[in-house]
């Protein structure tokens, strides 16, 4: 039972509920594992309210309160969780993420091949804990991949239209599909007025392509677990959320071939394209739904990555960081 003594920690988010993203999903989750036995509260910055320990999410966009926090409460828990872009781009160059990860009490990575980002230095105060996501039944048969089905298959892309998402190798893998079953699905906010553009341009000259724009966390997880494969695309990625979700729904994934995704789905996965390659992508697509076996490969190695997103996983491993670091 919580109590006016109950220790209090503050999760910086640089993202709330509005902007419904990776980082954001994060701070909710993390939040409601916590509040069991701590008080929990999110903000997008620091307000200097007391706290027992602060949760930063990514070095860079929470560098601010990062500092506040710890020019003030020096002795106390600062916790600063590298989620993407700050890990893949912003601590080779930015004073301020920099900084971040000489102020924090601890760092947390969300995939192990981040290690390699950090200097040895690092290595003693980080920490893997892998993400989670709750189990969804797939609403695809097993058999669904099968060349005499008529069915139309979804593709589905999840990821606001920003460059770091690179939604464009996407779109154009839409002009290279062969399969007349294949339907590319996108979800996701135009957060460059330019690829918003390319999507509506594609959506009109590519009957095969459909551009959905936002939607709610449940309904798109519910659209996913309706999905033949979910396809991530991304230049960077510190650990995604939308991998763990559709590999708990029991959906393939097909990634593009970068550090962050191997580190979530294992060097030997089947389903990587390289980064930018939209015709090595409407291959794969097109393989996925002619070939049977192929996709059972993709199936079954999806499965055996599923436990380490588990939730009760992720809640143990967080619970126990911060317990160590507040008694």
């Amino acid at each position: 039972m919580l109590t006016r003594n109950t220790p209090q920690i503050v999760i910086i988010s640089p993202a709330l509920a509005k902007a419904n993203n990776g980082n954001w999903q994060t701070a909710r989750r993390w939040s409601q594992f916590l509040r069991q036995y701590y008080q929990v509260r999110i903000a997008a910055t620091w307000d200097g309210n007391d706290c027992d320990a602060m949760i930063a999410l990514h070095a860079r966009r929470s560098a601010d309160a990062i500092a506040a926090f710890a020019a003030a409460h020096p002795e106390f828990p600062l916790v600063v969780v590298l989620t993407g872009t700050d890990l893949y781009r912003d601590i080779q160059t930015d004073p301020d993420a920099q900084r971040s990860l000489q102020l924090a009490t601890q760092l947390v990575v969300l995939q192990a091949s981040a290690l390699q980002e950090l200097t040895a230095g690092l290595h003693t105060k980080t920490q893997v804990i892998h993400q989670s996501a709750r189990t969804l039944k797939a609403v695809m048969p097993a058999t669904s991949a099968t060349s005499t089905s008529r069915h139309h298959l979804n593709i589905t892309m999840i990821g606001h239209l920003r460059d770091e998402k690179d939604p464009a190798t996407f779109m154009r893998a839409a002009h290279l599909v062969q399969s007349p079953q294949a339907r590319l699905i996108h979800i996701g906010a135009a957060l460059e007025p330019a690829l918003g553009r390319m999507a509506e341009q594609t959506e009109q000259s590519e009957t095969c392509y459909r551009w959905l724009g936002s939607l709610p966390h449940a309904a798109t997880r519910q659209r996913l677990k309706r999905s033949h494969l979910m396809v991530i695309s991304s230049k960077m990625e510190g650990g995604a959320n939308v991998i763990i979700e559709a590999v708990t729904s029991g959906v393939p994934v097909l990634a593009s071939d970068i550090s962050g995704n191997r580190g979530m789905l294992g060097d030997d996965y089947a389903g990587y394209f390289s980064l930018g390659d939209s015709q090595e992508l409407a291959r794969l697509i097109d393989q996925s739904i002619a070939d049977p076996a192929f996709y059972a490969l993709l199936q079954r190695q999806c499965a055996a990555r599923a436990p380490l997103f588990a939730p009760e996983r992720e809640k143990a491993a967080l619970l126990q960081l911060m317990d160590n670091l507040i008694h």
